[in-house]
């Protein structure tokens, strides 16, 4: 069964201000150890799902930029400023959604893990596949069919 269990899923920031409604399922589920992931959710990782851009729509609230300003674009709530989804440089069909604003998000669970090489030594993931950077582009397509086998 693909994430999340059941479509249309709604999401919202941790104040409420920003709603969202998922259409389409995820085509992976990440946990990322890099560093700006650690700084900008102030934990281990950053939960995400690389989901179809135009399946996940702001149906209300403002999202803005925030976080580092360099290639990749992170959107934020205007109000609370959770950290919604990032819009990765260069393809524009694709955002990382962060799986805690989705509910439920509990069973989320990480098919890949990517930066490792930055853990911290008492973190840990489930992952099924693990790298110390990023995957290869040519890496992504077979994962994302392991994931859809899998889910």
């Amino acid at each position: 069964m693909p994430y999340p269990r059941q479509l249309p899923a709604t999401g919202t920031c941790r104040c409420g201000r920003v709603r969202l409604r998922v259409t389409k399922p995820a085509m992976l589920t990440m946990a990322c150890h890099c560093h700006g992931c650690q700084k900008m959710t102030g934990s281990a990782f950053s939960l995400s799902l690389a989901m179809p851009a135009d399946g996940v729509e702001v149906i209300e609230g403002e999202l803005v930029r925030g976080g580092l300003q360099g290639e990749h674009t992170h959107l934020y709530c205007a109000f609370c400023k959770s950290w919604v989804m990032t819009r990765p440089a260069g393809i524009d069909w694709l955002v990382n959604l962060r799986a805690s604003v989705l509910d439920p998000h509990a069973d989320f669970v990480p098919f890949i893990e990517t930066c490792t090489e930055a853990r911290l030594p008492w973190a840990s993931t489930p992952a099924k596949h693990s790298y110390a950077g990023f995957p290869a582009m040519e890496e992504y397509q077979p994962l994302v069919e392991a994931f859809a086998a899998e889910a």
